[in-house]
C-alpha cells in the first residue's frame, strides 16, 4: 500500500527503517522540474510517467492544480485534455515566492532592510547593479514593479 507523501521509490529510510517522507513543497518542486525539462506543454499523464509512475494520477493532478492556483504553471486545452507547462523558469518562480512572502509582511521596510543587511558584499554589489539597470529612463519611462 502506498501512503500519501511517502516516497517508496527512492530507497531512503529514516532512522527507524521507514521510507522517508517528502518535505513540504518537495512534490511540487519535482513536478515543476519535470515541466521545465518537457519538450513543450504536456499532459498530467506524461508528468506522472516522468516521475517513474510512483505517484497516483490524482496526486499529480492535485499538485498541478495547486501550482496553477499559485500561477506557477499554465494550462490549456488540447482536445479533451489539458496540457501543462511551467509559467516561469526556476529563478522567476523563486522571485515570485519572495514577492508573495514580502506581500504578506506588514512592515515591508523592516523586511527589506533586514534582507539587504544580510547580503554578502558580492550579492549587495549585484543587487546595486540590477537596481541601477532597472532605473526608469530619462525619457520618463517607469519600471514595471509587477503590481
Amino acid at each position: 500500500m502506498e501512503l500519501a507523501g511517502v516516497d517508496p521509490g527512492r530507497g531512503e529510510d529514516d532512522e527507524h527503517g521507514r521510507p522517508r517522507r517528502r518535505g513540504q513543497g518537495e512534490l511540487a518542486t519535482e513536478v515543476l522540474s519535470v515541466l521545465h525539462r518537457a519538450p513543450g506543454p504536456v499532459t498530467a499523464s506524461w508528468v506522472q510517467e516522468q516521475l517513474d509512475g510512483e505517484l497516483a494520477y490524482t496526486t499529480v493532478m492535485t499538485i498541478l492544480s495547486r501550482l496553477l492556483a499559485k500561477q506557477a504553471v499554465v494550462r490549456s486545452r488540447a482536445g479533451r485534455a489539458y496540457v501543462w507547462s511551467a509559467a516561469a523558469d526556476a529563478a522567476g518562480l523563486t522571485a515570485r515566492r519572495m514577492r508573495r512572502l514580502l506581500d504578506t509582511e506588514p512592515d515591508r521596510d523592516a523586511v527589506l532592510a533586514s534582507f539587504v543587511t544580510a547580503l554578502t558584499p558580492e550579492d549587495e554589489q549585484l543587487l546595486r547593479s540590477l537596481l541601477n539597470a532597472a532605473e526608469p529612463s530619462a525619457e520618463g519611462g517607469s519600471r514595471d514593479d509587477g503590481r
